[in-house]
């Protein structure tokens, strides 16, 4: 079933919602994992290798990167750990479980502007190896962090200083060094990135166009993303901000986004695996 992870902005806590159906049409009473100070901003969530939730989140009293592993299937209590105190960091947390069972973090430090990746050192992260990725300016904004089919991590995020879509490639499951690439430097684009690995077995990713106010999608062109196809899937005013992106079943693209001029909820289903409106392979 369905495990969710949310800030509670009223109590200033990390909660979690356990689907009791597939459809999740109904819940198990949402339970505060973490509530001591103001915590649980950009939380992310994923499965961990012993079939648990594991939890990523800001920490904004201490300014910390921490996580939660659930106690149990529902998440009716959590264990929790500082991975990253070193000044200001855990922005726009994304977390994924590699390829060797173990959770793998990307976030962002506020204090130097820096993208970096936290390894956890075992299934419960009760502590991590901790690595910056990307120096080159204000870099790290929005990451999304998916597992490639060659096991290594796979990060979209934004580059501010130069409004640029980039993406690490995690060298081994520990990226404790990855390749950089700008994969769309057209104006001001690479807000709000998500990122998942296609049916092809390669990324692809949903992401908001600021200067024209559209919805885009980049599809890489090998299984490190050394360079991508982009095209604009919605224009239809403003649109595109809070992107996310999964394969459905039938093994294209699903985007849910917010549509700003309309103030509502759209979703766009790709009707290939490149993500473009024409597609003729050879």
């Amino acid at each position: 079933m369905g495990l969710i992870s949310y800030y509670h902005s009223s109590n200033l806590d990390l909660k979690v919602a356990h689907c009791r159906a597939t459809d999740c049409a109904a819940a198990t009473p949402a339970t505060p994992v973490a509530s001591a100070g103001d915590v649980g901003y950009y939380t992310s969530i994923t499965i961990g290798a012993d079939g648990l939730g594991l939890i990523s989140y800001y920490d904004n009293t201490n300014g910390d990167l921490k996580v939660a592993q659930c106690s149990d299937t529902s998440c009716s209590a959590a264990t929790l750990a500082t991975l990253d105190s070193a000044e200001n960091v855990g922005w726009y947390t994304s977390i994924t479980t590699g390829a060797d069972g173990m959770g793998l973090i990307s976030y962002y430090d506020l204090t130097n502007s820096y993208l970096k990746v936290a390894h956890c050192s075992n299934s419960a992260c009760s502590a991590a190896t901790l690595a910056t990725q990307d120096s080159a300016g204000n870099v790290g904004w929005f990451t999304s962090i998916t597992t490639g089919d060659d096991g290594l991590g796979l990060i979209s995020y934004y580059d501010d200083t130069n409004s640029a879509l980039k993406v690490a490639h995690c060298s081994n499951s520990a990226c404790s060094a990855a390749t950089l690439v700008t994969l769309d430097s057209a104006e001001n684009v690479g807000y709000f990135t998500s990122i998942t690995i296609g049916a092809d077995g390669l990324g692809l990713i949903s992401y908001y166009d600021a200067t024209n106010h559209d919805l885009k999608v980049a599809h890489c062109n090998d299984i490190t993303c050394s360079s991508a196809f982009h095209t604009t899937l919605d224009s239809a005013g403003s649109v595109g901000e809070y992107t996310s992106i999964m394969i459905g079943a039938d093994g294209l693209g699903l985007i849910s986004y917010y549509d700003s001029t309309n103030t509502g909820l759209k979703v766009a289903h790709l009707s290939n695996t490149l993500g473009t409106p024409w597609t003729r392979r050879r």
